[in-house]
């Protein structure tokens, strides 16, 4: 295939997993507002106003850049395991991989197509939290260019997951009990200088810890850790990730048994 070919394939497959969340955006969309949305009342105004400040900001604002973070990367992650796996499921995906299409294309264009989703859910959430808050953001370029490598991370994630998922359960034990363990205890609701010095340690090993500081960097210009750091973990999980999802889907594991 030569380049112009290449961009065609590459459009119509981002195209087509942008059509099949919009679709159903009551399903994807529209829950995720409502959850934050009760965040923000109840960890924001209700507790958050017993807290009083954390790092030297209001707590409703320490807050708000966690839980853009934690949409973001749910969302990434669950529409390309998802959607991955059902046309794994329905046999379809075996249509792309006897296709010109190089292998490359095909990670690309789910991995770009849960970006999407989860982007446009972080776009959603920021918009609700104006309702509670004023965000006045410090570092913007930071602030999109690490939202946009997360995402990347978690839509690369999830392919994984549904390369190796045998049955529709498989796609949610990973949310369930790796991601939302790691989501709440990565800094989103708390500034990891409040544990003891052991517990600190241990929270380096979280590697969201270090997208939710970047981000939070990038809105209030504080954070737990080095933000250098921070971006080139984030970029070295990203080069991994899509190295091993690459060479999954080119031998076919998970794909041809």
């Amino acid at each position: 295939m030569n380049a112009m070919q290449i961009a065609v394939a590459l459009w119509t497959l981002v195209g087509k997993e942008v059509r099949r969340f919009t679709r159903i955006w009551p399903q994807t969309l529209l829950p995720p507002s409502i959850t934050m949305t009760m965040y923000f009342i109840i960890f924001g105004n209700l507790i958050g106003s017993r807290i009083g400040p954390m790092d030297g900001y209001d707590y409703m604002d320490f807050i708000v850049p966690g839980l853009i973070m934690m949409a973001v990367i749910t969302n990434s992650y669950s529409n390309v395991a998802s959607s991955f796996f059902s046309n794994k499921f329905q046999r379809s995906i075996e249509e792309m991989m006897v296709s010109p299409m190089p292998n490359w294309v095909i990670l690309a264009g789910f991995i770009l197509g849960g970006m999407a989703r989860g982007l446009g859910v972080g776009i959603i959430v920021t918009g609700v939290s104006l309702f509670f808050t004023r965000i006045d953001v410090a570092h913007p370029l930071l602030t999109i260019g690490v939202v946009v490598l997360t995402a990347a991370l978690f839509a690369t994630g999830g392919f994984i997951n549904a390369l190796l998922g045998k049955k529709f359960d498989d796609i949610s034990i990973v949310p369930t009990f790796v991601l939302t363990p790691l989501t709440y205890l990565g800094g989103v609701f708390y500034s990891i200088s409040l544990l003891p010095d052991f517990w600190q340690g241990v929270s380096m090993l979280n590697p969201i810890l270090y997208m939710v500081n970047v981000f939070r960097y990038g809105f209030l210009g504080v954070s737990d850790i080095p933000v250098g750091w921070a971006l080139a973990a984030i970029c070295a999980f990203i080069t991994v990730l899509f190295a091993i999802a690459l060479w999954m889907l080119e031998r076919g594991k998970g794909i041809r048994g």
